[in-house]
């Protein structure tokens, strides 16, 4: 909560003098935490042009896990976490797929157990930070790629669909679903189909959410 408020003052600061500057501009948040920050500099900024990071690295390197445990192409695989940037972010197991084909199908093929898989993936995921950070002192070219990506996104109005952080009214926070990216930042979200206990843990991240920007 510290690391929450000290960057919620700055951004409070700060923000206004971005928007007198340029007005018309699209503001993205990379700072952490982003979820949180993104309703600060909503707020601050006085308009809806505004957007996190959110999972969208993380989502690469879900799909670069699932890759490399099934040996393909990482351009091959369809798969997404969304919610939180943080600990209760969500991993879409039950529509990631292969080829079109399901993991749980390609998993069962191998005679693998679902559970094994997920927490071994996951693991990795979360935790991607420290295991870079360990081997070359360095975190910053992934979120650096990421934030570039966006950008382009932005001056190009590519309209791709990515799963990056905005203000959502259904959830009342920001939080990170399947997004059109475009000239005016997040034009619209998607919900994707989810499996009864991806929802409740979408819901339950939301909840976290919505403390941490009381608290601020």
């Amino acid at each position: 909560m510290r690391l929450l408020d000290t960057n919620a003052e700055i951004y409070r600061d700060i923000v206004p003098r971005v928007v007198r500057a340029a007005p018309r501009a699209v503001i993205l948040v990379i700072t952490d935490p982003p979820d949180p920050l993104v309703d600060v500099a909503r707020t601050s900024a006085g308009h809806d042009r505004v957007l996190g990071t959110g999972t969208f690295l993380d989502s690469l390197r879900f799909r670069v896990h699932l890759a490399e445990h099934f040996d393909v192409d990482a351009k091959q695989v369809e798969a997404q976490v969304i919610g939180e940037h943080g600990v209760s972010q969500v991993f879409l197991w039950s529509t990631a797929r292969i080829a079109g084909v399901p993991i749980s199908t390609l998993i069962k093929e191998r005679d693998e157990t679902l559970d094994s898989v997920c927490k071994k993936i996951e693991e990795n995921v979360r935790y991607a930070n420290i295991t870079i950070i360990e081997g070359n002192d360095a975190s910053q070219f992934g979120i650096g790629i990421v934030a570039a990506r966006i950008a382009e996104m932005v001056l190009r109005d590519e309209r791709a669909v990515i799963p990056v952080g905005s203000y959502n009214d259904r959830f009342g926070v920001t939080l990170s679903l399947p997004s059109i990216v475009g000239r005016g930042g997040v034009v619209r979200t998607f919900e994707p189909e989810m499996s009864r206990d991806e929802r409740q843990a979408l819901e339950l991240g939301a909840a976290n959410l919505r403390k941490s920007i009381r608290r601020t």
